[in-house]
């Protein structure tokens, strides 16, 4: 009976174990998670979680009988700590280990981290990733306290948005000379900086910070790159994530910022694949890294496929979401390399959409508030439909036509 081994109790790693059982309904599968924790969502531990309108059970990819029901062996609480690629071996952290005959890498990624020398280790220094992560700062958060949020991205602006409904004092830092600079044009970061304010948030851009301050063994305040001190009772480091490569780096697999991988999810040994955040895939031509649920769960799914023998390329098709205050931010496409952007009112009062466009190719759309517009971009998208720059600013182009003559 063959073996398939998923090392991550991510999204892809749940994909992967529930897609391989629909293909197979033999094979054994045995899902190995680091975390003491049934796996979980993540991206709405900055969101609904720590809002309070997600509960746990609620959070679960899946709940417990689930596992036991299709035949999947979760290892909760140990991690991975080699492979042995000759053998076909992965050791675990509990002293035994698994033989293998299809290996899944869904090892995800990690919150990146200031360093211990400027005061990143403090204990008031925090990061957002983990569901340990949501929970210890769901229990420090009180209304008054000082956050300074370090880094001006979405995981940033999430976690700031959740402490000032909190009643928290926040300020956003961020190094480059504005809000989302890597991830967003400038009119959705000027929409973002905006409704930030708005809720009586202070941001400051194109701010170097130069160490924490530190008082009894906790940080007191960030001393920025001009000299002031920014006091505060807890930080939250928002500055992106790294791929957690490590293992299959140490098992001479191929890795580049990621575990390099090809359109079949399958990495320099064929018998290993790997899927989800810790992945360099080919899109669009180019490298890539897709840190989004999407990605996770329809890579492993073209994973899983293949490692039943179905020949599948994944060819992704990116989205993503944000949900700050009362604003929901739904993304379509990848807007990398974009040239033009063209602003797009929405139909509903305080909707608007931004398009990206490369060398007159519509690549992607931010739409704030416009739902009806993001599900018929998505389509499009996917239609590789040639849609122009001129059509999108045209307020007589009926984006719903477009689609239906698809």
């Amino acid at each position: 009976m063959p073996h398939t081994v998923i090392i991550g109790g991510s999204h892809a790693g749940v994909a992967a174990a529930a897609e391989l059982r629909k293909h197979d309904a033999d094979m054994e599968i045995t899902l190995v998670c680091a975390e003491n924790q049934l796996p979980y969502q993540r991206p709405p531990l900055s969101k609904a979680y720590m809002s309070g309108d997600m509960s746990l059970d609620r959070l679960r990819l899946r709940p417990q009988e689930w596992y036991a029901d299709n035949r999947i062996d979760l290892r909760l609480g140990f991690a991975a700590t080699s492979i042995d690629r000759a053998e076909r071996f992965v050791h675990l952290s509990s002293g035994d280990g698994l033989t293998y005959d299809a290996l899944v890498l869904a090892t995800g990624a990690s919150a990146r981290r200031l360093p211990p020398e400027i005061g990143g280790d403090l204990p008031n220094v925090r990061v957002m990733r983990t569901l340990d992560d949501a929970d210890g700062l769901m229990a420090v958060m009180k209304t008054g306290q000082k956050l300074v949020v370090i880094g001006g991205g979405y995981i940033g602006l999430e976690a700031a948005a959740e402490a000032a409904k909190k009643g928290l004092d926040v300020t956003i830092v961020e190094a480059a000379e504005r809000i989302l600079m890597r991830v967003a044009c400038r009119e959705t970061a000027n929409a973002f900086r905006a409704l930030h304010q708005s809720h009586g948030v202070t941001v400051l851009e194109n701010m170097q910070i130069e160490r924490f301050v530190e008082s009894g063994g906790v940080a007191t305040a960030v001393r920025l790159a001009n000299g002031d001190d920014l006091p505060l009772d807890l930080a939250i480091v928002g500055i992106g994530v790294a791929p957690n490569a490590e293992l299959a780096q140490a098992a001479g697999l191929e890795v580049a910022v990621g575990i390099m991988v090809d359109d079949r999810g399958q990495t320099s040994d064929p018998a290993i694949f790997a899927a989800g955040d810790c992945t360099v895939l080919p899109f669009d031509k180019m490298p890539t890294r897709l840190e989004s649920v999407q990605n996770a769960h329809d890579q492993a799914a073209a994973v899983a496929a293949n490692i039943c023998g179905m020949d599948i390329a994944y060819t992704p098709h990116p989205w993503f979401w944000s949900d700050q205050y009362d604003t929901k931010l739904q993304i379509a496409g990848l807007n990398r390399g974009y040239d033009t952007v063209v602003v797009r009112p929405g139909k509903r009062e305080g909707s608007v959409s931004h398009f990206y466009f490369r060398q007159g190719r519509m690549i992607a759309a931010d739409c704030l508030n416009d739902a009806a517009t993001y599900a018929m971009t998505r389509k499009l998208l996917e239609a590789d439909a040639a849609i122009t720059p001129e059509a999108i600013a045209d307020e007589n182009f009926d984006l719903r036509a477009a689609v239906k003559a698809l």
